[in-house]
């Protein structure tokens, strides 16, 4: 039970048998709340609320509030002063603070505090005198329990001379503190096994090791590396390996006393080459080394691995291993071969289960190909599923796909014989901004791996495309929207892009062009809406210029027709602009 308050088990264990539990980690997501049930606070609380601009919702009579960061204080200095005299209000998640009155109230940073919060409380309320801990009377209301418990790294908090040290380097200042005090010491526990890695088959690196009967096992020397595989094996159903059925090649000599001896006639498993492949990657004919370093110094580590799950507990320790063990003889630099491991989802039979002949749910993608073409099936497979969930097999929306894809060549084909005609300048300016918001879009998308998202941005741009053809087709801005398209549609479907961006004249190919370069200015919008909240209850949207003024905004939001008919006349006690989202008037 080190910190009940941190680890979900231990949590509900705690909590199951009236043990404390202390919050010693700050939340990093900064959720913060309230609840104030009916009657434990005095009128005009709400409205207090309302003109600092917290936000409140009513859950069965309580006045509950999911406080933003900033407004924690103010929170506390409301509830302070309208608190009723012989009731408590508390503030949970960021801070844990109970409300008893003006200048009265208690922070929850210690056991003992804890006990003589609860005390208080239970003098205080009947509903408390049956609860053996502090976070088990707060985890009877329903609207704290989310901000209750977390097992995420963040600061210290309630822990002594160590409150406010990061996460990050919380372990090692109190293990350091701990082996100074004599009371312990950190230790790493490898769980290490003898991993066999030889295989009767003929495909894998040969194991440089020859036996001789005077010498024993002797390593093949450098000069004599690497061990070639015979071109000339038979394949036979004996269950041996090809190369012990070889008639000479594991004959040799043994390199020390130059006597008869015989090769190891298994090869290594295929993992040996799998675990180090990449580097061999950046220089394939390099002759001096097994890669060149100033290559590796220029490409590693891997920006992203993608593999399945089941290779987080084998290839991956494998590939870490092997890039350690290069790292400490000097071969290779660098504490990790990868920097991120991205596992994806399995696509599944459609019956839900993993494809397989035994079940008969294999699907054949070659039939879907042929039906729609690789790109159809390409980019379907990206849009049905999340990449990293996966899902079962159905082609429910393989038409539409095929049908956008119509789409998407008609408007490329018929773009780049368009007629001229008058541009229309704001919708040419429409069509620059949706460019520009999708070349945003669609490229955090694909970094994301989140594709599902990527081909739907890229319907929605052909949609918009396909409204603006006919008043700003006649434009540059219309040529290069289209251009685009095809270029943020490249990675997804490389066939069609390619026979399009040679059919439009450009150079090629559409894979070696630069990728589009997102700007800010031009994907800003011109115009947005504001909520306009009278007493936090919304009564209006007015449309104004992006770059509005505080006073210009609380201008219209007062002049607006459905705002004057609340206010009938009414002068406002305050107005509150909170920029880009909302004016609150408060009566």
């Amino acid at each position: 039970m080190a910190v009940p308050a941190h680890d979900e088990r231990d949590f509900e264990f705690a909590l199951k048998f009236g043990l404390s539990i202390l919050p010693v980690i700050d939340r990093p997501d900064g959720l913060t709340k309230s609840c104030a049930p009916a009657g434990t606070m005095q009128a005009g609380f709400a409205a207090a609320l309302r003109a600092a601009n917290i936000a409140y919702e009513e859950l069965d009579g309580a006045l509950c509030c999911t406080i933003p960061q900033p407004l924690v204080a103010r929170y506390v200095e409301i509830a302070q002063r309208f608190v009723e005299p012989g009731k408590w209000n508390a503030v949970i998640g960021t801070r844990w603070e109970f409300i008893f009155g003006p200048q009265d109230s208690a922070s929850w940073n210690s056991e003992s505090a804890g006990q003589a919060i609860l005390a208080r409380c239970q003098q205080l309320d009947a509903h408390a005198r049956s609860k053996r801990t502090l976070m088990e009377m707060l985890w009877a209301v329903d609207f704290y329990r989310d901000a209750l418990y977390h097992a995420e790294y963040g600061a210290l908090i309630n822990s002594g001379e160590f409150s406010g040290t990061p996460g990050a380097s919380a372990k090692n200042k109190v293990t350091d503190w701990l082996q100074q005090q004599g009371c312990g010491s950190a230790a790493v526990t490898y769980r290490l096994r003898d991993w066999l890695i030889s295989r009767q088959r003929y495909w894998g690196t040969p194991i440089p090791i020859v036996y001789c009967a005077d010498c024993g096992q002797v390593p093949v020397p450098d000069d004599q590396l690497p061990v070639q595989l015979p071109e000339d094996v038979e394949w036979k159903p004996t269950g041996e390996s090809p190369l012990k059925l070889h008639p000479n090649w594991s004959s040799t000599t043994c390199p020390k006393c130059s006597q008869p001896a015989q090769r190891d006639t298994d090869t290594m498993d295929t993992f040996m080459c799998s675990s180090w492949y990449h580097l061999r990657y950046l220089s394939p004919k390099f002759a001096d080394g097994p890669f060149d370093p100033g290559e590796f110094a220029y490409w590693m580590p891997v920006d992203s691995y993608t593999g399945g799950a089941e290779h987080a507990t084998m290839h991956l320790i494998y590939t870490r291993f092997f890039h350690k063990v290069l790292r400490d003889m000097g071969i290779a630099s660098g504490a990790e071969p990868m920097a991120q491991l991205r596992n994806q989802g399995q696509i599944l039979g459609p019956d839900g289960q993993r494809m397989s002949k035994s079940r008969g749910n294999v699907i054949d993608p070659d039939a879907q190909v042929r039906k729609y073409g690789a790109d159809t099936v390409r980019a379907f497979l990206m849009f049905g599923y999340r990449w990293v969930d996966g899902g079962p097999w159905g082609t429910d929306n393989i038409e539409g796909v095929s049908r956008w894809l119509n789409r998407v060549w008609a408007l490329a084909t018929e773009a780049a014989q368009a007629p001229a005609a008058k541009p229309n300048a704001e919708d040419a300016r429409a069509l620059q901004r949706i460019t520009h918001q999708t070349i945003k879009k669609v490229s955090d998308d694909y970094e994301s791996y989140e594709f599902n998202t990527t081909v739907s941005a890229l319907m929605v741009f052909t949609n918009a495309l396909h409204k603006l053809r006919d008043t700003a087709g006649a434009t540059a801005v219309w040529q290069a929207a289209v251009n685009t398209l095809l270029k943020l549609m490249a990675p997804a479907t490389p066939h069609i892009t390619e026979e399009l961006w040679a059919q439009r004249g450009l150079p090629y190919s559409i894979h070696t062009q630069a990728w589009p370069e997102y700007d800010a200015a031009l994907a800003a919008e011109d115009v947005l809406t504001l909520v306009v909240q009278i007493n936090g209850k919304v009564r209006a949207r007015i449309t104004v210029p992006a770059g509005i003024s505080e006073s210009d905004a609380k201008q219209a939001a007062l002049a607006h027709a459905a705002v004057q008919r609340q206010l009938d006349g009414k002068l406002p006690q305050q107005v509150v602009y909170v920029a880009g989202r909302l004016v609150n008037i408060v009566l």
